[in-house]
């Protein structure tokens, strides 16, 4: 079974992977199923969605696979986020279209209610603000929150995509901590961590493009919820079995033999690894690779091997 951490500062216990169903949309009620069990089989009932996955659809996939499954709501956690406007706007949403970012009280509150619909459920565990929207009044959101959180609907809130000074902002104006923030990171997605080895320095790597968000989430015991842990650049690929990353390739298969697992549970337990506890949101919709991943807590790296891993995805150290 995989590996319990605290979410923020609530006090509870969540795995250290999510299953993220950005893209379950597609697939059969059987194939759906598959993809929820294999997740509850391995104990990861932290499901992530999205009000624009698929236009909603993701949401409603999951719900009704859940609902087939007759799964216990009180045995998950059903995460979603809000605040993205697409250009059509979204399946049976509040009728409002984008392209925009839109953190309104209405908006928040609308994208919220709609997710409870789609996902056959009373509550979200968790609501994410999805991505940071420069234009939003800090204490709209909060009384969107407050709103949400009084009458059930949501008992925890987060952010995505936000560095530590938009966090702050939105955090003003709250009655409580934000629990998490949703960022890019994995084997070939080091950035958060690049910048801290090459402090005071000119090179590329030097680059703080985050403004030390990894730092701030661990002085604030925000949860880091990794995204796109197999894509390399921003969705330009997977890096596992990719020849343009023989080296990385190579030395994931080296520790993959070593503990007896897949090079996919490696590149998960890189992140886990990683002392600030972070969660991998999985977005794989295939359960035998599922599977693979889902054993990374059976690994238990050593500094240097992590060290190894990340000179092997070609990154380097003062």
């Amino acid at each position: 079974m995989v590996k319990q951490i605290e979410l923020g500062k609530t006090g509870l216990q969540v795995p250290d992977i999510a299953m993220g169903v950005m893209r379950i949309a597609d697939k059969s009620a059987a194939e759906a199923d598959a993809v929820v069990q294999t997740s509850l089989d391995h104990g990861i009932n932290f499901f992530d969605t999205a009000d624009i996955y698929a236009a909603g659809k993701s949401s409603t996939t999951l719900g009704e696979s859940l609902q087939r499954l007759n799964v216990t709501r009180e045995d998950i956690f059903l995460q979603s986020k809000g605040g993205i406007i697409l250009e059509k706007g979204q399946i049976s949403g509040d009728g409002l279209k984008g392209p925009r970012y839109d953190f309104s009280k209405e908006h928040l509150i609308a994208a919220a209610e709609i997710e409870l619909q789609r996902l056959k459920t009373d509550y979200l565990d968790v609501f994410l603000l999805h991505r940071p929207d420069t234009l939003m009044d800090p204490e709209q959101v909060a009384d969107a929150f407050r709103e949400l959180k009084a009458a059930g609907k949501v008992r925890h809130f987060g952010v995505s995509n936000m560095n530590p000074w938009q966090v702050e902002l939105v955090q003003s104006a709250l009655d409580e901590p934000l629990v998490a923030n949703q960022l890019q990171f994995g084997v070939m997605h080091t950035g958060m961590v690049d910048s801290e080895f090459h402090v005071n320095m000119s090179d590329e790597r030097s680059i703080d493009h985050d403004g030390g968000i990894l730092a701030y989430s661990r002085l604030k015991k925000m949860t880091v919820q990794a995204w796109s842990p197999f894509q390399y650049g921003f969705f330009e690929g997977p890096f596992i079995d990719n020849p343009k990353f023989a080296a990385l390739n190579d030395k994931l298969a080296e520790l993959a033999g070593k503990y007896g697992v897949s090079k996919n549970a490696i590149a998960v337990a890189f992140i886990t690894y990683h002392p600030a506890k972070m969660q991998v949101v999985l977005g794989s919709m295939t359960p035998s690779r599922l599977s693979e991943m889902m054993v990374a807590d059976k690994v238990t790296l050593t500094n240097q091997e992590w060290y190894d891993i990340y000179f092997a995805a070609g990154n380097d150290l003062p």
